[in-house]
Order: C-alpha cells, then structure tokens, then sequence
C-alpha cells in the first residue's frame, strides 16, 4: 500500500536505532553429552555444600543464649537460624558455596549466640576440605558427623553435626541451600530471598450464584410497607451486588448470576446478605447468611443446578424482629467446564479446564525443557562499595508450575545453569521467563527498612511452543528490553536453550483440529468485561497464594508475569496495533494495486497474459479450485526457503518503542487515577479527543457503506430500489439466456478495458451506490 494512504494523525517517525542490538543471537554453550540427572541442557556447575544439622553439649558461661552456627570460607559467611535457649540446638540448614570461587582450603564452623560480638563465641571448628567426597544423584545422601568445637582456650565447648560434599546443580539439596558466596554475610533472614523454588500454582474456579429471590422480608421499621432490597455477596475481597427490587410484597426477585474466583484448597466462604436502601446514601442490613464451599455443587457441563433456601440470620447490633424468618433462594455451583483464565488470551500457558476428570481427557502430548544458563551485561541497579551491583534472579512460568532460580548476588553476569520441565497438553501455548533484580537484599531492602520495596523487571522472554521443532535444542541469547517513562533501554542478554519434544506426533496434529479453550467457553460464553474483571481477581488470588509460601513469590512478580496491567491504554501501543493490521493486509493492498496495473494496462505484457489465463479459467471453470490451491502450495514450498530459523522475540519495531514519544510513555505507565497535573491531563484528554474523533469518523464510514447496501432492497429510496429492482430483473433474464463462461468474460475484460476506453469520472454503479441512503441523517 502506498505511504500516502496511511493516516497522517500517526505522526511522523524519526530515523531507527541499530535494531541488531534487541535482536536474539544464537549461541553454542558446552552442553553435556549424555543426560546426567536430567541436566543436559546445561553447563555443570560444581558446588560444595555444607549442611549443619544440630549441636550438643555446647558450654557457655554467660548464662541462657540464642545459638546460631556460622560458617566462614575466605572472604565469604553465612549464619544459620537461632534456636532460643537451648544448648542443644537442631538448624538442618545446608549452604552451597562455588566451587569455583572457593579459595580456601579450610573451612571454619562457629558457634555462638545472637547478639555477641564478633570475637564472643562458644567455640569453632576448623574442617580441611581437602579431601572431599564428589556426590553425583542419584547416589545416597551423604550421612552426617559429629565434629568437636573448642573454644579461645583449646577446650572442648561441644560438639556440631555437619556433612560436607561436592555436588552439583542438579542435587536435592540445591533448592533448599542457601547460595552463601556472595560479597558480604548472608544471614537467616536473607536466606529466604535467595534460594530456588518451585511453585505449584492453586487450582482455580469459577464461582457461579445465581441469587433468585428472597420471601417473607420483614423489615424493623414497621411503618415501612415497601423496601427497595438488594443482594450482597461476598467471596474475600471479591463483592457483586444485584440491582435493586422494589416491592410491596414480602418476596423480592433478581435471577441475577455472580461470578468469582476461588482457589483449592477453598479456605474462604460465601457470604450473602440482603440489604435495604432506606435513602440514598443509607444502607441497612436485613440478613446475612454464611455458606461454605463445602454446599456447592461442581459442575463441568450446562445442566441445570437445583435452588437452595437459606433461612437469614439478622446481623449483631441491630433491632432484633420477633418471629424473623426471611428466606433466601440460590443456586450455587463450581464451574469446572471452564478455563480460569490469569493471563492474556493470547499469552495461555494451560488450556485445560478447572475440573480434574476433564484434565484426565486430555493427556500429554509432550515435553517442553527449558535450560536457564547465564545473564550478561546486566544493568547495575544497586551501588556496593563504589560499584554497580544487581542480584538477579529468574523465574519461568508455564501452566500450573512455576520455577524460581537462586538469587546470584553482587553480579553483573550470573550464572544460573537451571533446568526445569513441563508437560505439554497443547503446544499453542506460551512460556515465559522473566528475570528480576531481588531489591529485598542489602541495606535498601524492605528487610532494612521495613519498606515496602518492589522488585525490579529486567525483562521477559516469550517462547511460544508451536513455533519451535520438535526434539530440536534451541540455544539464544535473549535481549531484555525495558519499556519505562524514560524509553526503551537493554537491561542485558539472557541465555536460554529450549526443547520441544512431542510424544505422539498423531496427537499433535489431532489438537489443530481441538477447540483452543474448554467446551464451556463456547457453550456458555463470558463477557469481554467479565472475563476481564474475573482475570484480575485471579491474579490476585495467584499473587495472595504465593506470597504466602516458604519462599514468598512476590506480588510484582507474579503481575509481571501474568500480565495484569496488558489493558491499560497506550497511544504507542495504539500505533502498533494499527501498523500490524496495516502490514497484515499488505498483501491484499498489493493485489488490489496489481489489479489496477493490470486494468490501466501499465505493463501490455501482463495484461495480456492476465486475459489469456482468465479466459482459460472462466472456459474451464474446473480448473479453478485446483489451480488456486496448486498455486498456495507451490508459494509455501517456494517460502520454505525463507522460512524463520530463530524463535520470536520481543520486536521494538513492531512495538513502536523508539518512535513513541516521551509524554506519551508518562501516560503510558501513568497510575489509575491518574497522578499528573490537571493542565497535562486536559492535554492528553483532548488529544484523546482528537485520536477518537479521527476513528470514530473511519468507523462512520464503514457502517455507512453497509447500511447503503441494505437500504437498497428497504424502499428507503423508492425510486433508487426500482432501478436496482429493474436492474436485477434484466440480470437475471440475461445470466439465464447467456451462457456463464460469456457473462464471466465480458464482466473481467469490461473491467480490465484499455485506458482509452475508460473515463476519468467514477463508474455508474459506483455513483448509484454512493447516492444511496444511509442513517447518517438520524443522528445528532
């Protein structure tokens, strides 16, 4: 399409940066050659772990203490948990120093109690590591030992049970270590910031209540023969209410349905209360009733779900009513034919429905692996000691289980060299893997100052799985790109190899033929607006969930991930969606401009073969259908050649991030209310206004062209509708006696005419049909 023909309201685009530099690049790690405990998508990484299991008999003279265990390994240390007063404290705490970083030959183990001075201890013991055993899984735990401990005077003060090996990545020790060879002390508190873990995210459903009515109402107020009620229900922080029935009658009816979002293992419940409006800002409450999940019924399919009554109980505090007895009718069900959806449409890592005997339908038709390798030239977004500094972490996401790697701290370039797997019950399916600075670490964190510090995206990695071969290693560096106020800035490069692997190559095809979503989503739609609404609360829940396990997953984290803020409004991200409709109808703009050509005759050649070829087509329409497919497959096969050899990624181009301009990336990550000055809010609302009005005019335009090809059999135009009446009257007698292949003929050669036979004035059908009426005149 011309250049022309683009809007000019976009406004113009200054020139573009190298775009090499947010590019993917393939790599060659050193990959092991067999599968050594599941971790052949990764270098390996030797780690000597050491695990303080208790002490005993330890001796202190200064009265009770809190006993905690401390290691020290050349310039690194690292404290375990106190125990309150106990001589004989049990920790079970196992650390993992690099192997590769160790520089001592000596490890020292002391024993002390919280709050003493550096030099104030029970006692230490020095451990030679100089042989140790090389633990490789999935050998048998290495069995702990009881080790003296002497204090300043070479006197025995007790003893502590260790166990020390070398091991790697891919021991079952390594989530639960605590990664101790950084530049400063790692005590207890921090440890639970730092170790990898893997999440199993909550199984979530829909909660449908279908609130029908309420009988034998009876309000305090005596004098008061009709209310104007409404129901109230309550699931957490989730509240719905219904529209309010007025009524002379003690019965009141809504057959209104609430929706919300319940995780397993259902620890909340369903509180309904029925209210009355006495004015317009003044609300009493009638009844209220508390139903666990425990009296839902669970459904997968569109039966129907049978009504319940509950009897009301009046509420604390209020005029208590002689022989109260209102009643109110529900139906209640968990709907487990549906997908809960916590993530964009467009980004699903699961499709699979909430209920477990519809899950057992669908098996897996494969493996996807993913090796999390290193980070390189990370931002530095922490100062230590005159130098930036970052403590990175990663965390991948893919259907109901979650990975979170270590948190390497105090490094520009870490190493991570994980490896995690998912089932794959369908392949149109995204992975994501999103890598954080950890701001909960050093004197700035919310463990320091009791703010409430968010963690910082460094930049996320989308792979979706159908784009990827199957049983092929997939070796990248990834850029991570941030958008924020100030533009678009590379934060680093994560490396990454993933693989596909399929099961069944039957069941891969057959789920091309499968509906994307569950049935229900089909059978009984949800609204745009619900299922927006009902998402958000699911990030919510997700986000409550794993905040609360052992190592919290923070609320940022899991936003970040799920994309909660993906509906928020950019004029950027505006662009970019009208240059992908653009370049998505290029071709058929080129064919459209390759039909004109052909018309005016701009090459005779062409023109002429076009009339050759369409005269054989129309007297052999046969050969239409076949050619037309013929020519798709030969175009396929002929683009195979240039077929995409790397994964997508994250394309500043088509997301129009260098072209947008500042104020419009203020309002872009803009908070909801808006926080700006009034004079910069007017300004963004009226160019708003202005975007609006330009699309709201495209907009008017296509409805007109539609109702003027409906008005023209309506007798809105009497005279116009004749005249096309009369018109296809003459058609038809003439396609009737005519031959087909001489209509099909004249009709293309009359089209494609020679400029001298053509006028520079539009044809007659197209003035008829633009004289045509529209609604355009019934509006304001």
């Amino acid at each position: 399409m011309a250049s022309g023909v683009l809007p000019s309201w976009f406004g113009r685009f200054g020139p573009q940066p190298p775009y090499d530099e947010f590019g993917i690049k393939e790599t060659r790690p050193r990959l092991p050659g067999g599968r050594t405990g599941g971790y052949d998508l990764v270098e390996r990484m030797e780690y000597l772990y050491v695990r303080v299991v208790k002490a005993r008999e330890l001796r202190w003279g200064g009265g009770e203490f809190d006993p905690l265990a401390e290691l020290r390994l050349g310039s690194y240390s690292c404290t375990t948990r106190h125990i309150e007063k106990t001589v004989a404290p049990e920790w079970n705490d196992v650390f993992a120093f690099s192997r590769e970083r160790v520089q001592a030959s000596f490890l020292h183990v002391a024993v002390r109690g919280r709050g003493f001075a550096e030099g104030d201890y029970v006692g230490s013991a020095p451990l030679d590591l100089a042989d140790l055993p090389v633990r490789v899984p999935p050998d048998s735990a290495l069995a702990p030992q009881w080790h003296h401990v002497f204090d300043r005077n070479g006197e025995r003060a007790g003893e502590v049970m260790l166990a020390l090996w070398i091991g790697t990545q891919a021991d079952e020790c390594f989530p639960l270590a605590v990664h101790a060879d950084s530049a400063f002390a790692v005590d207890a508190d921090l440890a639970t910031h730092i170790r990898c873990k893997q999440y199993a995210v909550p199984r979530l459903w829909y909660v449908r209540v279908n609130v029908v009515e309420a009988r034998d109402v009876v309000f305090a107020d005596k004098t008061r023969a009709a209310g104007q009620l409404f129901v109230r229900s309550r699931i957490s922080t989730q509240v719905l209410r219904t529209k309010t029935c007025a009524s002379r009658l003690p019965s009141y009816g809504w057959n209104e349905d609430h929706l919300f979002v319940a995780a397993e293992p259902f620890e909340d419940h369903l509180t309904i209360s029925v209210e009355d409006r006495v004015e317009v800002d003044k609300e009493e409450v009638i009844g209220h009733v508390h139903i666990p999940f425990t009296e839902f019924e669970r459904r997968w399919d569109t039966r129907p779900i049978r009504p319940r009554w509950y009897n009301l109980l009046q509420p604390e505090g209020a005029t208590k009513i002689e022989k109260f007895s209102t009643k109110i009718c529900v139906r209640l069900c968990l709907e487990g034919g549906y997908r809960v959806l916590s993530e964009p449409i467009h980004y699903l890592s699961d499709v699979r429905p909430a209920a477990r005997e519809l899950c057992h339908r669908r098996p897996p038709i494969g493996l996807v692996e993913l090796g999390i390798h290193n980070a390189f030239g990370l931002s530095a977004l922490r100062a230590r000691n005159g130098r930036g500094s970052c403590d990175a972490y990663c965390v991948a996401k893919y259907g109901a289980k979650w990975f979170r790697t270590q948190t390497v701290i105090d490094s520009l370039a870490p190493r991570f060299h994980q490896q995690c797997f998912w089932e794959v019950h369908d392949h149109c399916t995204v992975l994501t893997v999103a890598v954080f600075h950890n701001c909960q670490i050093g004197e700035k964190g919310g463990l320091a100052t009791g703010d409430p510090v968010k963690d910082v995206l460094l930049g996320k990695v989308r792979i979706r799985l159908s784009t990827l071969e199957t049983g092929r290693v997939y070796t990248h560096a990834y850029p991570l790109v941030s958008l924020h106020g100030g533009g678009i800035k590379k934060m680093g490069e994560l490396h990454l190899a993933v693989r596909f692997s399929a099961t069944s190559t039957l069941g891969l095809l057959q789920t091309y033929a499968q509906p994307h979503l569950p049935p229900m989503h089909y059978h009984c739609p949800l609204s745009v607006v619900q299922q927006e609404t009902l998402r958000r609360e699911a990030v919510a829940l997700i986000a409550h969930r794993l905040g609360r396990m052992d190592l919290p997953l923070r609320r940022e984290c899991v936003e970040h991930l799920c994309e909660a803020h993906a509906l928020r409004w950019s004029m950027r991200r505006s662009k970019a969606h009208f240059f992908r409709i653009m370049s998505a109808l290029a071709p058929l703009f080129a064919a459209l401009k390759w039909f004109v050509d052909v018309c005016h005759w701009r090459n005779p050649v062409t023109t002429v073969a076009v009339h050759i070829i369409y005269a054989m087509l129309v007297c052999c329409p046969n050969l239409i259908m076949p050619t037309f497919f013929l020519y798709k497959f030969c175009i396929g096969l002929w683009n195979y050649r240039r077929r995409p050899r790397h994964p997508w990624h994250v394309d500043t181009k088509v997301s129009h991030a260098h072209t947008a301009h500042p104020d419009e990336l203020d309002e872009e990550f803009d908070e909801f209310p808006t926080a700006r000055h009034p004079d910069v809010v007017r300004m963004r609302y009226d160019r708003l206004r202005s975007l609006g009005a330009r699309i709201q005019e495209m907009v008017g335009d296509v409805a007109a062209h539609v109702e003027r090809a409906r008005c023209v059999m309506t007798w809105r135009d009497p005279r116009a509708t004749t005249v096309y009446l009369m018109v296809c009257l003459c058609l038809a007698v003439i396609t009737f006696a005519a031959p087909f292949q001489a209509v099909a003929l004249l009709t293309g050669f009359y089209l494609m005419r020679h400029p001298s036979l053509r006028q520079r004035l539009p044809d007659v059908p197209a003035n008829f049909f633009r004289r045509l009426p529209c609604k355009v005149d019934c509006l304001l």
